[in-house]
C-alpha cells in the first residue's frame, strides 16, 4: 500500500504535459475525499430528481408559451434574450431536449446537503475523469464512479454518432486542456474543435462548451445551431437559455406554481427539492401593493434589503444567467461578508439589472467544516487542513426516453480554507475525487 506522500507524488507525475486548466493550479490531495455512506447514497439518488426537475422546467416553459400556464413564467425566462434565441429555443427540434449532463453545486452543511445551483454547461468533466482515473491507480479507497465512470458517462450521451466534436469557445478557453485530454482518452470518434471549425457531417454530434450569452463571439455557432435545428446534428446542451438561469429555483419556491410542481415532480421529489434548495427570490423591483410583503423576507420594497443588519444579511445576490458574470464566482455577493455600503451598491445594481439581466436572492447556508489533507511539495509533508467543501456530482443522461436513468460518473470535491465564504476553484483549494 502506498503512503499518502507517495500517492501525492504519483498524482503530480501523472498530470498531462499541458495541464488540465489553463494557468490554474490546486493543492493535491493525498487521498480521495470520503463522503460517508449516507451522503453517498443521497448523491447517488439525486440524479433522477434533478432530471425530473429539468423535464418539468421544460414543460412549464412550453405550457407558459402556449397559455396553459401563467404567461409571466415565459416572459421572465425570456427577459433580456435576443428574439432569435427565444425563437430557436421554441423550435420543434428541441422540444423535449434537456441537458444531457446535469451538475449541481452541493454544499455540505450542518443540516445536510444544500443545492445552490445547477450548471448545464459545466467545467470539470475532464478534470474529474482524470482525478478518478489517477486516484484509482494510486489510492487505496475506491472513488465514486470508478476509474472510467466519467469517460463512459460522457461518451454515452452521444449515442452512435460517428464523430463527436467538442467545441470550446475563447470564453471557455480555461477548460480547453481538460477537454483535449478527454477527447484523447475517448479515441478517434472524439475531437477538440475551436470556434472556427465548420466541417460537420450529417449524423455528427457536438458538445457545446460555450454559453448562449456568448454566441456572437463563436463564429461557428450559427452553423451548429442551423444543423441541429434541421436534425442533421446532435447537439448537447440544447440551445435553450432556460437551462442556464439560476432563477429556476425561484420558480420552484413560487406558491403560484406549487400544484404544477407537485403534479410533474411527484410529492416525494417535490418535497425533497424543497429540503435541498435554499429559498430563492427573483429581484423584481416592480412596486408591491402597500399591504403586501415579499414572502419570508417581510419587506415591502426591495430597496429595504439595503437596510438589513449584517446578521440579517445571510443572503446571497447573484446574477441569474445570460451574462459573462453568471459563471464562476463572478456576479456573486454574500451580504454578511460585505460592508453596508458595498451591500447597498450590490442591491441597487440588482434592481437596475432586472430588465436585461435579472438577479436572484438566495438564503445562505454556511458549509460545515471538514477535514482534508494535501501534500506540500516544498516541505515534502502531508498538511492537514480544516476547510469547507463544495461537491459537484456529474450525472450523464444517455437518451431522451421517459425511462432514461442518469448515471453518476463521479463527484468532484473542492475544499477551500475555512475562512473562505464562497467556495470555488482557487490556488489554495484542494481538489479531489470523492469516495463513499
Amino acid at each position: 500500500m502506498t503512503t499518502p506522500a507517495q500517492t501525492a507524488q504519483q498524482i503530480r507525475r501523472a498530470l498531462p504535459p499541458d495541464g488540465l486548466f489553463a494557468g490554474m493550479t490546486w493543492r493535491i490531495a493525498s487521498a480521495p475525499f470520503a463522503l460517508g455512506e449516507e451522503v453517498s447514497k443521497e448523491i447517488e439518488s439525486l440524479g433522477r430528481v434533478l432530471l425530473q426537475f429539468y423535464r418539468a422546467v421544460n414543460l412549464l416553459y412550453r405550457q407558459s408559451v402556449a397559455g396553459k400556464q401563467p404567461a409571466w413564467v415565459a416572459a421572465l425566462l425570456d427577459q433580456g434574450k435576443p428574439v432569435e434565441l427565444i425563437a430557436r429555443q421554441r423550435l420543434p427540434a428541441f422540444k423535449n431536449e434537456v441537458p444531457r449532463i446535469i451538475r449541481p453545486d452541493l454544499l455540505l452543511t450542518e443540516h445536510g446537503l444544500i443545492v445552490t445551483e445547477l450548471d448545464s454547461v459545466p467545467g470539470g468533466i475532464g478534470l474529474t475523469a482524470w482525478l478518478n482515473q489517477t486516484y484509482s491507480e494510486s489510492a487505496a479507497a475506491p472513488v465514486i464512479g470508478g476509474p472510467d465512470g466519467m469517460l463512459a458517462g460522457f461518451a454515452s450521451i452521444f449515442g452512435d454518432a460517428p464523430r463527436i466534436h467538442l467545441v470550446v469557445s475563447e470564453e471557455s478557453a480555461t477548460y480547453r486542456p481538460e477537454m483535449a485530454w478527454l477527447a484523447q482518452q475517448l479515441g478517434s470518434r472524439f475531437a477538440l474543435r475551436d470556434a472556427h471549425f465548420t466541417d460537420f457531417a450529417d449524423g455528427d454530434a457536438v458538445y457545446r462548451f460555450f454559453e448562449l450569452f456568448d454566441l456572437a463571439n463563436v463564429p461557428n455557432a450559427a452553423r451548429i445551431l442551423e444543423l441541429a435545428a434541421a436534425n442533421r446534428l446532435r447537439l448537447t446542451p440544447p440551445p435553450k437559455p432556460i437551462f442556464e438561469e439560476k432563477l429556476l429555483f425561484a420558480l420552484l419556491w413560487n406558491r403560484n406554481l406549487r400544484e404544477f410542481w407537485r403534479r410533474e415532480l411527484g410529492e416525494g421529489f417535490f418535497q425533497r427539492l424543497l429540503k435541498l434548495v435554499p429559498y430563492t427570490w427573483v429581484v423584481d423591483p416592480a412596486p408591491l401593493p402597500p399591504h403586501a410583503a415579499l414572502p419570508e423576507l417581510n419587506l415591502t420594497d426591495w430597496s429595504q434589503l439595503k437596510n438589513l443588519s449584517q446578521r440579517e444579511r445571510d443572503l446571497i445576490l447573484k446574477i441569474s444567467g445570460f451574462s459573462p458574470q453568471a459563471w464562476g464566482a463572478r456576479g456573486v455577493f454574500l451580504g454578511s461578508d460585505l460592508s453596508a455600503a458595498e451591500w447597498a451598491v450590490a442591491v441597487d445594481n440588482a434592481m437596475r439589472s432586472f430588465c436585461h439581466s435579472p438577479f436572484v436572492l438566495q438564503r445562505y447556508h454556511k458549509p460545515r467544516r471538514v477535514a482534508a489533507e494535501w501534500f506540500d511539495f516544498e516541505r515534502q509533508e502531508v498538511v492537514s487542513m480544516l476547510g469547507r467543501a463544495r461537491l459537484c456530482p456529474y450525472y450523464f443522461v444517455p437518451d431522451e426516453s421517459d425511462d432514461a436513468r442518469p448515471q453518476l460518473g463521479g463527484v468532484l470535491a473542492t475544499i477551500c480554507p475555512a475562512d473562505k465564504k464562497i467556495i470555488h476553484g482557487m490556488a489554495d483549494a484542494v481538489l479531489a475525487p470523492c469516495s463513499a
